[in-house]
């Protein structure tokens, strides 16, 4: 089944480019994308906490501090008590946010410039405070916070902690790299983050995901066929529960497909019979666990649905070049099959995987020691013909492509995307 989604997922990189292209290539001014994700932004605080009476604006210098200062604006227009704390001098606001600040002030809207820590550190946040907007920093965030901002991300940190406010994030919550959701440093907690035409990646990946709260993506004008360009997607529950087949009223299990799964050995027994009953689960008519014959003993009490059949093994208790011609009998008439659950890493199970996914003419997914028995040996990937599913943890994905674990929690995405190639 093909997977489909609308959820598109952008990295910082592919934001900019789609912000540029609207302006240049579109003829939409900047200004006027700066307007909409402020109105929208508002909108959205006005939704979630319509009884906010007393805000605090946070504004960096940059185009994300132009969007707190549309947002100050709409707030103190709808007579909300609003205070910008901007973390620069006036003077030093440039193009929109400079027109969007004028505007402010225009209306009577205060701010105070703050421009360092000893500033910051004698202009307490009102105590009547019930709302905290955080525009510090945006999504072209690339190095570590320090200094004044760092401090201002604390202090709002420490403001949310007592209970005496809720804090709207404006695009990505200050501090966190849109493309891969890493900490710089020091991040704002957000309880909820208005972000503007596509989420990024950084909302999703941890530990960007457990800061940034309730997310609203903000329709601001970009072109479809800009947005359209991106090919990453984030799946939610309900489009997963599309991908499920509703069943025929007089439907048996012979209607719903037959899976086959490869796994077990000593000590692992476990895995292989989790894998089995999730499978069935999941929508399997039928599931069969293939195991080393040795153990099928073990299986044949374990298991209840699950069917069992047991996979010659020279009485070693693990798959082997001995197991291969049966397996691949077994194999026969299945629409799906899996490998890896609990195998074990021992002498031969490499030639067994490697055999498997080769002949493997139906959807496989290689899953746990299957990973690691075919670390370093990833070439072996790519001349499989069946549709093929990988299923790493870090670590096994590090094994894998001979990576640190190190750079695969860096970026997971960056690193799927290009071994999916």
């Amino acid at each position: 089944m093909k997977l489909v989604s609308k959820n598109q997922v952008a990295t910082a990189q592919e934001m900019r480019e789609i912000d540029r292209k609207t302006i240049e290539e579109f003829s939409i001014p900047g200004e006027r994308l700066m307007e909409a994700a402020g109105k929208g932004a508002f909108e959205f605080i006005m939704k979630l906490w319509p009884e906010c009476r007393s805000a605090v604006v946070f504004c960096g210098k940059g185009n994300n501090g132009g969007d707190g200062l549309v947002i100050a604006r709409y707030l103190l227009q709808k007579r909300r008590k609003v205070l910008v704390l901007l973390l620069a001098k006036k003077q030093e606001l440039k193009g929109d946010a400079r027109r969007n600040l004028l505007r402010f002030l225009q209306i009577r809207g205060k701010v105070l410039e703050i421009e360092n820590q000893e500033q910051l550190n004698h202009t307490p946040i009102p105590p009547d405070t019930d709302l905290i907007v955080d525009a510090i920093f945006g999504t072209g965030l690339e190095k570590e916070v320090s200094g004044l901002p760092a401090k201002a991300i604390e202090l709002i940190n420490n403001f949310r902690q007592s209970g005496k406010c809720k804090v709207l994030a404006v695009d990505i919550p200050s501090g966190i790299n849109a493309t891969n959701g890493k900490v710089m440093g020091t991040a704002v907690r957000a309880d909820a983050t208005a972000t503007f035409g596509l989420a990024k990646l950084g909302h999703y990946c941890f530990p960007g995901a457990a800061h940034t709260g309730r997310l609203k993506v903000i329709d601001i004008g970009f072109p479809p066929s800009l947005t359209a360009q991106i090919k990453t997607k984030a799946m939610n529950a309900e489009e997963a529960s599309a991908m499920l087949k509703p069943r025929r009223p007089d439907a048996h299990k012979g209607n719903n497909g037959h899976t086959l799964i490869f796994a077990g050995s000593p000590g692992k027994t476990g895995a292989a019979v989790m894998a089995g009953e999730s499978a069935l689960r999941a929508g399997a008519g039928l599931v069969t666990l293939g195991v080393p014959a040795s153990l099928h003993d073990i299986f044949e009490i374990k298991t209840l649905e699950v069917m069992t059949e047991p996979v010659p093994d020279k009485k070693t208790r693990s798959f082997g070049q001995s197991s291969i011609s049966q397996a691949l009998k077994l194999m026969q008439g299945k629409k799906a099959i899996a490998i890896g659950p609990g195998i074990g890493t021992r002498k031969g199970v490499t030639e067994f995987c490697r055999k498997i996914v080769l002949a493997a003419k139906t959807p496989v997914v290689i899953d746990a020691d299957g990973l690691n028995a075919l670390a370093g040996q990833i070439q072996v990937l790519k001349k499989v013909r069946a549709p093929l599913i990988l299923t790493p943890h870090p670590g096994e994905m590090a094994r894998l492509c001979g990576l640190d674990i190190s750079e695969i929690q860096g970026d997971r995405v960056a690193v799927a995307k290009k071994y999916a190639r």
